[in-house]
């Protein structure tokens, strides 16, 4: 078979002219989905190198006249935006839910798949009932909690619900239910423990789904600002969503709309870089029926 028959559509298909109208139309649709997801993003970070006259121009211009790089030294140093500072707290965030999230959730999905547990199926069944219940019914039970163990402003108030995500257990969980069997008696047999098992063959077979859960929860800690604005009381320990909700995008802000639009810019960066290292594990992650070992 020629190389340029192999494929969904081959040369022989694109001689009939009802598969070329419906080619063209697929393409159509996709390219006009793509300038759709990314005209925000150009948008922002135009608007962050316009002049504050050129930014309120009317009829407005996509590209700026002048390209006033000025404005991101002004985001770091002309308002006193803390913003390496939002950047150190939401990567302290980050790593600490990946670790809680890794290790107590990664060893309770293991225990569910693998483990002899009394009432294993009922347990389970416990776990995964908490997905039906609305996250706003337990914001004021958790806060309570969180304030009666001290742990306000801290980032205890972030690692420790991390530690109890039913849906990463049910991830995680339906990822090892793939692992064979055989594979964990024989370590067994060779004398491994529970834990060395769960460390030298669950892990390094669920690397498609650590990295899922590892872009998940960057996603969800850098987009969060809700919850960090009820248990973070000081700007000294605001993560990035939060400290531009508060001193960026409100209302009442003295920022000009350019500088506003550079820290946006900036913001937008490290989940998209994320994204792009990480996007080969999102389908491999969610697809558990894959064959490992």
């Amino acid at each position: 078979m020629k190389q340029e028959d192999r494929g969904i559509i081959s040369l022989y298909d694109f001689k009939k002219s009802t598969v070329k109208i419906g080619y063209t139309g697929m393409v159509l649709v996709i390219v006009a989905v793509a300038v759709t997801m990314i005209y925000p993003f150009l948008n922002t970070f135009f608007g962050s190198l316009k002049t504050r006259e050129e930014f309120f121009t009317f009829p407005p211009t996509f590209f700026p006249k002048h390209w006033i790089w000025q404005n991101y030294d002004d985001a770091f140093h002309a308002f006193d935006l803390p913003l390496f500072t939002f950047l150190k707290n939401t990567l302290f965030i980050y790593l600490g839910n990946t670790v809680f999230s890794l290790l107590f959730l990664g060893l309770a999905a293991f225990a569910l798949s693998h483990l002899h547990i009394p009432l294993k199926r009922w347990v389970t069944l416990f776990f995964f009932s908490t997905l039906l219940i609305p996250p706003a019914s337990y914001i004021v039970p958790n806060f309570l909690n969180l304030k009666s163990l001290g742990l306000i402003n801290t980032y205890w108030a972030f690692w420790l619900p991390a530690a109890a995500n039913a849906y990463y257990m049910l991830l995680l969980k339906n990822f090892f239910d793939g692992i064979h069997k055989e594979i964990l008696e024989a370590a067994r047999i060779d004398g491994a423990s529970e834990f060395k098992s769960f460390l030298t063959i669950a892990v390094p077979l669920s690397t498609p789904i650590i990295g899922t859960l590892l872009m998940l929860s960057f996603s969800t800690t850098w987009n969060d600002f809700y919850w960090p604005n009820i248990v973070m009381t000081e700007k000294s320990m605001y993560p990035i969503a939060t400290g531009i909700y508060r001193y960026v995008v409100y209302q009442n802000s003295v920022i000009p709309w350019s500088v506003r639009f550079a820290v946006l810019t900036m913001a937008m960066l490290p989940p998209v870089v994320f994204f792009l290292i990480f996007q080969k594990f999102i389908i491999r992650g969610l697809s558990v029926s894959s064959v490992k070992g």
